[in-house]
């Protein structure tokens, strides 16, 4: 028997956005809504789609203190759902775990499941009678969730198609804590054919079959991070009682966060790099639909503008004059940075030829280059000592790995403060 079912996570209702607060508390405010219309969009696309059941596989609340009206909108909609005889089954994870947070929800539509944390809890699905799927689930007790709970799932090949729905770190993802972690062998070798995930933020597919391994990432984007920018939303998956046949990502998001990049080798002034990022918004804000864009946009390259950006202020008046610019845009479009990464136009050749200390630097920069362990254990060391945390409740983004083109521009930017000095030192 044919059926689909709708896999989300991490919806993260009423996540406060403190950093793009400080600067605009309307954009703020827009986009604490924009989590529970996201959330109003997923309902929709059940109802639309006429599944069997809906999976929420953890992270509803962003944390302990969870808004009024967050758990109004979420009970509302998952009454929708019961008034249309569609299921749900739903997780909690290391945001809001179950036993931490004030919940003002005491009772829970019929159709509703919540899972508990003492053990994976197994409920059946049936249509017409005849059982199509076992749903397997377990939400976390407290936050710093170390246990790997992927262990304590075993498949039931005689109850339908096997799901089972964790929030986890496969694989020790960076970007995300080490909750629940887990490995792909941990989730293959459970005997199920589903695995519905939460937790990491970027949308992927970990495996494509036996079994199906996805994270469908959040339905919200909460940054501009690369996890957290482009289309967020949910998988539809079409299935039957022995087997997935088909999934398919439906965008859910109301407003979304996007990045460019803009090189301004060629462009000589900084109207023309000023019309070059206003172009490429322009595409992405008529390619996200009736969706509102937040842009932060990262400046490379080399050229006379890279002196025109590095005056006092220059960064921060084009970044005003990008916002002035887009006034206009309905739904709205908002520049909220603008990162500087562009460098002058150095002759590196004949700085290797030099016998100083700028000779030197560059001469190590290309050697570490050429050796990826020892870029990649210094990049290690570098970035463990940042406040991450901190430093993205600020605003400041912090890349997960030191790239190729990040070292290169950090060299580049040294040898130009080391010239710089050195003109400034000459009699």
């Amino acid at each position: 028997m044919k059926f689909r079912f709708v896999h989300a996570a991490d919806l993260h209702l009423d996540t406060p956005f403190k950093g793009i607060g400080k600067v605009n508390p309307m954009i703020a405010e827009a986009l604490r809504d924009a989590s529970i219309a996201a959330f109003d969009n997923l309902i929709d696309l059940a109802l639309q789609r006429q599944v069997a059941f809906v999976i929420l596989a953890g992270d509803i609340y962003d944390g302990a203190e969870r808004g009024v009206r967050a758990q109004m909108r979420f009970l509302a909609g998952l009454k929708r759902l019961d008034d249309a005889g569609i299921r749900s089954f739903i997780v909690h994870g290391n945001h809001d775990p179950v036993e931490a947070g004030w919940s003002a929800i005491r009772e829970w539509p019929r159709l509703v499941t919540v899972f508990g944390h003492n053990d994976v809890q197994v409920e059946t699905v049936a249509i017409d009678g005849a059982d199509v799927a076992t749903v397997h689930g377990i939400s976390f007790a407290e936050r710093e969730e170390s246990e790997n709970l992927a262990l304590r799932f075993a498949g039931d090949r005689d109850a339908g198609l096997q799901i089972g729905v964790l929030h986890c770190n496969v694989g020790n993802d960076s970007d995300h804590a080490p909750y629940a972690p887990c490995t792909l062998d941990d989730l293959v070798n459970a005997g199920l054919d589903y695995w519905a995930l939460g937790h990491i933020h970027k949308r992927s597919i970990l495996r494509n079959g036996h079994p199906w391994i996805i994270y469908p990432g959040n339905t919200q984007g909460r940054s501009s991070k690369p996890s957290e920018s482009g289309a967020k939303g949910a998988y539809v998956v079409e299935a039957d009682g022995t087997s997935i046949q088909s999934v398919e990502f439906v965008p859910l998001d109301a407003i979304r966060f996007e990045r460019v990049d803009v090189s301004v080798s060629g462009i000589s002034d900084l109207p023309g790099m000023l019309d070059n990022l206003q172009e490429r918004a322009a595409e992405l804000h008529s390619q996200a639909g009736s969706r509102a864009l937040i842009v932060d946009a990262s400046i490379t390259g080399s050229g006379p503008v890279h002196d025109d950006l590095s005056l006092d202020g220059a960064l921060d008046e084009t970044l005003q004059s990008l916002r002035d610019a887009s006034g206009d845009y309905v739904p709205f479009l908002w520049w909220n940075q603008l990162h500087n990464e562009t460098s002058p136009m150095l002759d590196l050749d004949k700085i290797r030829q030099r016998n100083d200390f700028a000779s030197e630097l560059l001469s190590l920069a290309d050697d570490i280059l050429e050796q990826e362990g020892s870029m990649t254990s210094l990049s290690n060391e570098l970035l463990s000592d940042l406040p991450r945390r901190k430093l993205e409740a600020a605003g400041v983004m912090v890349p997960d790995v030191v790239s190729t083109a990040l070292w290169r521009r950090a060299t580049i930017h040294a040898l130009e403060l080391l010239l710089e000095e050195r003109e400034s030192d000459a009699p």
